[in-house]
């Protein structure tokens, strides 16, 4: 584990320390305060169709197996030390988005959140920092929600690819997108659950296919609509590589050139990978390569997913198996982590 140098020391006599910047922490009081609420088991109805019976139970099995991880700050330092993880950004599960709450219960969701996630990080300041959460559901509770995450010193929130009803590209959240590109806020995106629903409910397509398509429908809609051209100091990172959308983008940038009405955004869709951010959880040497070589070696951060078990156990083995270049693996081992994040 490199040590955290001096606050004095010149910004380039500090060493690049490596920071994870996708790693999740479970928040009882979340689960707490949405016990027994009306729209609960609904949504948990929901949630069983779409990931099916044999997945639920595999997750519930792995979860309860990695609780101590997924709560406790000593033993996520201790993993972090195993495998020679410096800071971790820590964001609440995806599994406490809850956008079928109310308003009145959705601003407590996110209230408690932040304030989890800061107690959790505040056990090891320099070592980790945290996302709170805002509720895609209710677009008017954003900014307030936003403001108040970052009040806890938190440096920014976790999102959905999209809530009930809406989706990223909705007018309604550009009161969000404004205020999260003034204040240098970081929006992680990250999907949970996926609406092509009972047609993924078995073999844990739910997650394997499920997650990179909600990455890519999300961030195309970012793209085609403008948000990124409205709001150009925008920081979004995606999880999961940005899914299936950046090794792709031939087909986008096809379809703008010949269709009128993809015309939304400004310019070729390709050109704004380079004004996003994505971890490097991709499972593959070969696509971890490509997607540094389209997005820029300055747009990938390193992400496990920790703790859990489709993420990287070990995610700088991982990214040292992608052959990169040393200042190209430094960066993202850490250098545009600690950039983007302010660390």
């Amino acid at each position: 584990m490199t040590t955290a140098p001096s606050d004095t020391a010149p910004v380039s006599a500090r060493p690049i320390r490596t920071v994870d910047v996708h790693a999740h922490v479970i928040l009882p009081e979340v689960e707490r305060a949405v016990a027994g609420q009306p729209g609960l088991a609904a949504h948990r109805e929901l949630d069983a169709r779409r990931n099916g019976p044999e997945s639920l139970a595999v997750s519930g099995r792995m979860v309860g197996e990695r609780i101590d991880r997924l709560t406790r700050a000593e033993v996520r330092l201790a993993g972090m030390d195993a495998t020679g993880v410096d800071v971790q950004i820590v964001s609440p599960s995806p599994s406490h988005y809850h956008y079928w709450a109310g308003e009145d219960l959705a601003e407590k969701v996110c209230r408690l959140a932040g304030e989890g996630v800061a107690g959790h990080c505040a056990q090891a300041s320099g070592r980790l920092y945290g996302l709170g959460l805002v509720p895609l559901q209710h677009p008017s509770l954003m900014v307030k929600l936003l403001d108040h995450a970052l009040g806890l010193g938190l440096k920014g929130v976790e999102i959905s690819s999209h809530a009930p009803g809406r989706e990223l590209s909705d007018p309604a959240y550009e009161p969000f997108w404004a205020h999260a590109a003034a204040t240098g806020a970081v929006v992680f995106l990250h999907p949970f659950g996926c609406t092509l629903d009972e047609r993924l409910d078995r073999w844990y397509l739910s997650n394997i296919v499920g997650q990179p398509a909600e990455n890519a429908v999300a961030l195309s809609h970012l793209i085609f609509s403008g948000v990124l051209d409205r709001h150009p100091g925008l920081k979004v990172v995606a999880a999961h590589g940005g899914g299936y959308l950046p090794t792709y983008l031939g087909r986008a940038d096809h379809g703008w050139k010949v269709r009128p009405d993809a015309h939304g955004c400004a310019r070729e869709p390709s050109t704004y990978l380079r004004e996003l951010w994505f971890d490097s959880l991709v499972h593959d040497p070969a696509v971890l390569r490509e997607l540094v070589r389209v997005t820029g070696p300055e747009r990938v951060l390193l992400g496990s997913d920790f703790p859990f078990d489709m993420g990287a156990d070990d995610p700088v083995a991982v990214l040292r198996a992608a052959g990169l270049a040393p200042d190209v693996f430094d960066a993202v081992r850490g250098g545009n982590a600690a950039d983007l994040f302010d660390l």
